[in-house]
């Protein structure tokens, strides 16, 4: 880890209007779960329902492409990051900088807030705060992950993650059932379901086979990420 390119991606990824995005979604999430709870009360059904439609299957992706976009994205489009390409650093040493500010960003806005969202829904029982706080963790390392790799690979990178989390993950990934084992969701809801008490958090992957994908999705994109970003020259293009 380099600690200059994480200092300018931190920078880079905090200010101007994905600073306010990233703090504006997790507010809403920490919100709607002040008025559920003052209007319904504790209810498990609709904890269920909040956590894991609302959190883990729309606003941890939508963070998760932010942080993962953002990381890089920004400098290939304007050509800033020649600066870095000309410099005496592994290629791969600047993606994972990237890929752990990134991931620090989905675990300060998405996992952290998801965990609160929990407790003020539900308290700490059946452990369902810490378990959707451990869903939203995981997917948002992949999450990171993925959207780093579509920041390197494409300029319409966030045109192609909104594609990819609102139609492959929010729709296709909750209700087509062959599309649902190479969901990020359900691999979370996976790991949500083991930490939950029995049979309060459901997934349509079993765990011994989520855990295995979590990992080879988040390095195997880092990887490819980083040999495609040794394919750039400094005028930025392959």
């Amino acid at each position: 880890m380099n600690i200059t390119v994480a200092r300018l991606t931190v920078r880079g990824l905090l200010g101007r209007r994905r600073g306010l995005l990233l703090l504006a979604v997790p507010a809403l999430l920490l919100v709607l779960s002040l008025i559920i709870r003052a209007t319904i009360g504790q209810d498990e059904s609709t904890t269920v329902n909040l956590l894991g439609t609302l959190a883990l299957g729309t606003l941890v992706p939508l963070l998760g492409l932010i942080a993962g976009t953002g990381a890089i994205g920004p400098e290939i489009d304007d050509g800033s990051i020649i600066y870095l390409l000309a410099k005496p650093l592994p290629r791969w040493k600047i993606i994972t900088t990237k890929l752990a500010v990134a991931i620090g960003c989905t675990v300060a806005f998405a996992a952290i807030p998801t965990y609160l969202a929990g407790v003020i829904l539900f308290g700490n029982f059946e452990s369902l705060a810490l378990a959707y706080g451990a869903a939203a963790l995981v997917a948002g390392i992949a999450y990171s992950a993925i959207f780093l790799l579509f920041g390197v690979i494409t300029r319409h990178a966030v045109v192609v993650g909104l594609i990819y989390s609102l139609l492959w993950e929010s729709i296709l990934g909750n209700f087509v059932s062959g599309v649902k084992d190479l969901s990020v969701q359900q691999w979370a809801l996976a790991v949500a379901g083991k930490i939950a008490d029995p049979g309060v958090v459901s997934s349509a992957v079993k765990l011994p086979t989520a855990v295995p994908l979590l990992i080879v999705v988040a390095l195997g994109t880092a990887v490819f990420a980083a040999f495609r970003l040794t394919r750039l020259t400094l005028a930025g293009e392959e």
